[in-house]
């Protein structure tokens, strides 16, 4: 029984070792990441409205054009990147960031209006965080960016199993197109010179250490034999009964 026993777990690690450089419980496994990207100014970081985004729009001076009920759920931006509001009717704001939207809209309404002033507020600016954290889910942004340090405290932390120095974030460039950066927590220096900011929609993924990933495998190679053992043990058992 021993030298069985012995058998299967040496069948299991050596299952696991060949799976060592690919586990299917980890994600992003990509060659295509941007090292310790630099630093970037905040001033360079301006979101910029897209479809599906819903506004708060508010004109100062005249707060019968907008009403707050209009601005409780937002202002829907719909497929085609087109709002719809009084006077001006519809408008295409998509691709505008809040403050050239706020300009733009402005000098629409200065055909009916004496010197509008608005304001236009992104109300779902959100981004994700997935893997070794405590909380996974979606962060509200309340500003344009957000560091990683703030989002994972958001997230309330890293669990035991998170692997450090391998924190990837995921960035919408525009024009459909992705882009990977691995953030290393571990190194002062790094972090120093690294581009830590978020921005809304982009993805955070904290990755788990290695002895995870072989628990988890582990695990999945193990559960059937578990099975079969828990189904043939009342046979067993009865088969020894009926021997004594």
């Amino acid at each position: 029984m021993k030298r069985d026993f012995t058998i299967v777990l040496l069948f299991i690690f050596t299952f696991t070792a060949c799976n060592q450089g690919r586990s299917d419980y980890e994600l992003l496994q990509s060659q295509n990441i941007v090292q310790n990207e630099k630093k970037k100014k905040l001033e360079n970081i301006e979101y910029k409205i897209v479809t599906q985004d819903r506004l708060s729009i508010v004109i100062y001076q005249y707060p019968e054009i907008t009403p707050t009920k209009m601005n409780e759920k937002g202002i829907l931006v719909d497929s085609q990147g087109y709002i719809s509001l009084p006077l001006i009717h519809r408008v295409k704001i998509a691709g505008y960031t809040q403050s050239d939207a706020a300009r733009m809209l402005e000098e629409k309404y200065k055909k009916y209006l004496t010197d509008p002033s608005l304001n236009i507020e992104v109300m779902n600016k959100r981004a994700y965080i997935l893997g070794e954290v405590k909380k996974a889910g979606v962060i509200r942004l309340e500003n344009e960016t957000m560091s990683v340090i703030q989002a994972v405290a958001t997230a309330g932390g890293l669990t035991d199993s998170a692997q450090r120095d391998q924190v990837f974030v995921i960035t919408h460039d525009g024009d459909n197109t992705m882009r990977m950066r691995r953030i290393d927590l571990t190194s002062f220096t790094v972090l120093q010179a690294s581009n830590l900011l978020i921005k809304p929609n982009d993805i955070i993924y904290v990755q788990p250490n290695k002895w995870k990933s072989f628990r988890v495998a582990s695990d999945d190679f193990t559960s059937p034999f578990e099975t079969i053992a828990k189904v043939a043990s009342p046979f067993v058992t009865l088969k020894y009964l009926t021997q004594d």
